[in-house]
């Protein structure tokens, strides 16, 4: 089920919200700006490439060649600086690694720009906190990039458990993972910087919990990132959700065999089932008055909408309509406060009341 770009409430605009919201240059190009030129950097530029509505209109990384070779191969311009970046756009595309988030985010709130930042929100809950209360002081547009919120199995999965397709939800299993990630700047094997399967990897299942299950009650976690393993990282999170559902999410870092998703959503009338290594991957099994059970398929494919276009092209819409985006920056703040619970769940082996 593809999303149609519609946003979320209206909120109070300034900066250069107001300008769309006036009218003045809502048919113009919106500029956007990118930071950050890794693997996340490339994906949005991408989409915003076939947005005839939006200019890439300058790129920017610490690494200078990174940001020459980039701007040559797209034909963008390549900003010298962050402070030059803010200055020839609308919107700011954050996709630097974790732990510098923040350190671009906050500038570019107070400077009134448009913000798109990629998960997590930050990686402390500090910097969370200064990013919300920067959003709400200076009132500007801002979306974290949960993107796993516009692929088409989890979406069509959050819409029909909200409408009831299973019943009342009793327990989730969710898996996600592959091989170790690697970077020239080794920044994931740094649990200061990326804090780790948990905060990088599994907050997209986090998130997606939060949004479709709503409130975590307890959290305990097992995991290997404190084992000194080079190269290898998993978790085992278990959740107790306030509404009196059980979540199981299972974080990898540790399988050469290539990255794949699964999940189960079971409730008292039926079940949803999704694995990204099935053809058909999204099926809901509903269980009949008799006992007699009966399947229907969903054959919703992950290549018919690009999920990153789709986010992306929700915030431009947006921002160009002077309205809140269907993910909040609290939204970003509750996946990061719950995915640092389970570290300090792992971390401590104790349950972490929220």
């Amino acid at each position: 089920m593809a999303h149609t770009g519609n946003c979320g409430g209206t909120t109070a605009v300034s900066g250069v919200q107001e300008f769309y919201k006036q009218g003045r240059i809502r048919h113009a190009m919106v500029k956007v700006g990118i930071i950050g030129l890794g693997t996340m950097g490339r994906q949005h530029m991408e989409a915003y490439r076939q947005m005839p509505d939006v200019e890439v209109a300058a790129v920017y990384d610490r690494r200078e060649e990174r940001t020459a070779s980039f701007a040559q191969e797209y034909g963008v311009f390549a900003a010298s600086d962050f402070d030059t970046l803010l200055s020839r756009c609308d919107i700011i595309d954050i996709c630097t690694p974790t732990y510098r988030h923040a350190e671009y985010a906050l500038p570019a709130i107070e400077a009134g720009k448009a913000v798109v930042c990629e998960k997590p929100l930050a990686r402390t809950l500090e910097e969370c906190e200064r990013i919300v209360e920067a959003v709400k002081n200076h009132n500007t547009p801002f979306m974290p990039a949960h993107v796993l919120r516009f692929f088409p199995e989890y979406r069509t999965a959050h819409q029909l458990i909200r409408n009831g397709a299973v019943g009342t939800v009793a327990a989730v299993r969710m898996r996600r993972g592959g091989d170790f990630p690697r970077t020239r700047s080794d920044w994931y094997a740094d649990f200061e910087k990326s804090g780790g399967v948990i905060l990088d990897l599994i907050i997209h299942d986090f998130d997606w919990l939060l949004w479709t299950l709503g409130a975590v009650e307890r959290v305990y976690a097992k995991a290997l990132t404190f084992r000194n393993l080079q190269y290898l990282d998993y978790t085992l999170v278990t959740l107790k959700f306030k509404n009196g559902a059980v979540g199981h999410i299972e974080g990898v870092w540790c399988d050469p065999g290539g990255f794949k998703v699964n999940f189960e959503v079971c409730g008292d009338t039926g079940m949803i089932e999704y694995d990204s290594t099935r053809q058909v991957a999204l099926q809901v099994a509903t269980r009949a008055e008799d006992g007699a059970g009966g399947g229907v398929q969903v054959p919703e494919s992950p290549a018919v909408h690009n999920p990153y276009y789709l986010e992306l092209r929700h915030f431009v819409d947006c921002v160009q309509a002077g309205q809140t985006p269907e993910i909040t920056v609290e939204d970003g703040y509750n996946a990061v406060r719950l995915a640092l619970a389970a570290i300090e769940s792992a971390q401590t082996g104790r349950v972490i009341t929220l």
